[in-house]
């Protein structure tokens, strides 16, 4: 179980290409080590996958056997350590199943998005601290492409603020947002 309440979460599906239709992206290799590495650094629990696609699903699994099973899981330890808390599913809605079950109580849905969502209540970083320090679950979704389906941000409790750079130009990769809102929620200088 998680050190602290919190589990993430990646949607494939449905997300927006670039010019903002409902899409299935790929499952790509470096968001399940990237994104696995950092969520076991700051303690996350459990990092769920989420793709309605069997031969994306495949993927995930050919992949995680290497690294918890097969050759990668005694070359390099630590990677295996990283890979064990990812957790494929098919939907949002199977995650907060899963989420809400193992914690034995309503989980908190937050999504992440690169840009403000005036239509949603918005929660900020001492806020989900807040409830983390409270021992209360929470579900942090990151979306892949160009962000998260508008019916995905119907479906959550909140939105976190967005991560503003003193740029022009705010398009990061997802492990890179995964990792900066990791350390801002979860980090020791907090």
């Amino acid at each position: 179980m998680s050190q602290n309440g919190l589990s993430i979460a990646l949607l494939h599906h449905p997300v927006l290409n670039k010019v903002g239709e409902t899409i299935g992206s790929a499952v790509t290799n470096l968001d399940l080590h990237d994104i696995a590495r950092v969520a076991r650094t700051y303690g996350v629990g459990d990092y769920y996958v989420a793709t309605p696609f069997g031969d994306q699903h495949e993927l995930i699994e050919e992949i995680t056997d290497h690294w918890l099973h097969g050759h990668g899981a005694r070359a390099n330890p630590a990677r295996r350590e990283a890979l064990a808390i990812i957790r494929p599913a098919r939907n949002l809605d199977e995650i907060v199943e899963q989420v809400s079950d193992r914690y034995e109580q309503e989980v908190l849905i937050v999504a992440t998005s690169a840009r403000r969502q005036q239509q949603i209540t918005q929660i900020d970083y001492p806020a989900l601290r807040e409830r983390l320090d409270e021992e209360k679950p929470v579900l942090l979704v990151f979306g892949t492409a160009h962000g998260l389906a508008p019916t995905v941000l119907q479906r959550v409790d909140a939105v976190l603020e967005p991560i503003q750079p003193d740029s022009d130009y705010n398009h990061l990769s997802v492990r890179s947002a995964v990792s900066i809102v990791l350390d801002r929620l979860l980090g020791k200088h907090r």
